[in-house]
């Protein structure tokens, strides 16, 4: 799921979620229904529901898929009773991780979460040891060949986004723009960004570090290894880091 920090750039990433396609679903599937379950089965009335939706329709999943997963979550005593918990903890070379996941167990979530970080040199912590590095904002991502600069430059500020990140190009890849809004603006940007036209390639509320740790070399990989085995684990919806991964130490 989406949520990563800078730990990858976004053409890594991307190529992450089309070879495992069918996990990222499941983690869809389950976050809908939860949704649906906790607030009903209308977007209109349950922002969380919305978000949801949102997340799976960027992850190119089925319009029925979605829809059986509320379906499913909305019935009455149908599905497990997921909730969320948030994990937080430490990494190679000092960085900062938050761990958010669904689960319908905590025993075992919070068992593999704890041996995740304990294998790749890291540490589980306490509740609020690295939260207040993190604020929750909006993160909107679109391609840079789809856009220009002056376009989404002007309409993101005008709609009330809060910071336009430029891309990073690498070779032929134009790179991505981030758009950051407050939490609350999220909404409206992104609908003034989509009825402009603009292809969205990943929008989501996310957990965005005051700043960032540059790591490199070994640690680089050590960091990356991590956050990928945190993404990997079925119970989790996103990770969050304030580690600024070096591309070429993952090639």
């Amino acid at each position: 799921m989406a949520g990563h920090s800078k730990w990858a750039n976004i053409k890594h990433h991307k190529a992450r979620m089309d070879a495992k396609r069918s996990k990222i679903w499941s983690k869809c599937s389950k976050a809908l229904m939860a949704a649906a379950r906790a607030g009903g089965p209308d977007p209109d009335m349950n922002l969380s529901l919305r978000y949801a939706i949102d997340e799976a329709k960027y992850a190119n999943m089925p319009k029925d898929t979605i829809q059986r997963a509320i379906q499913k979550g909305a019935g009455a005593g149908a599905g497990d009773d997921y909730e969320t918990v948030v994990y937080e903890g430490y990494g190679p070379a000092g960085t900062a991780i938050i761990v958010d996941a669904l689960t319908d167990n905590r025993t075992r979530t919070v068992t593999d979460v704890r041996t995740i970080f304990k294998k790749a040199g890291g540490s589980l912590g306490n509740s609020g040891s690295v939260a207040y590095m993190f604020s929750t904002k909006g993160r909107i991502i679109i391609d840079a060949s789809k856009v220009s600069e002056e376009q989404i430059m002007d309409l993101a500020i005008e709609a009330g986004a809060e910071d336009v990140q430029p891309p990073e190009a690498d070779g032929d890849d134009a790179g991505f723009w981030t758009v950051l809004t407050e939490a609350t603006d999220f909404q409206q940007v992104k609908t003034a960004i989509e009825g402009a036209g603009i292809e969205i390639t990943e929008a989501q509320i996310a957990k965005i570090p005051a700043d960032t740790i540059a790591v490199a070399g070994e640690d680089a990989r050590k960091v990356f290894n991590l956050l990928e085995a945190l993404e990997d684990n079925d119970d989790v919806q996103a990770v969050a880091t304030n580690a600024d991964i070096d591309p070429s130490a993952l090639d």
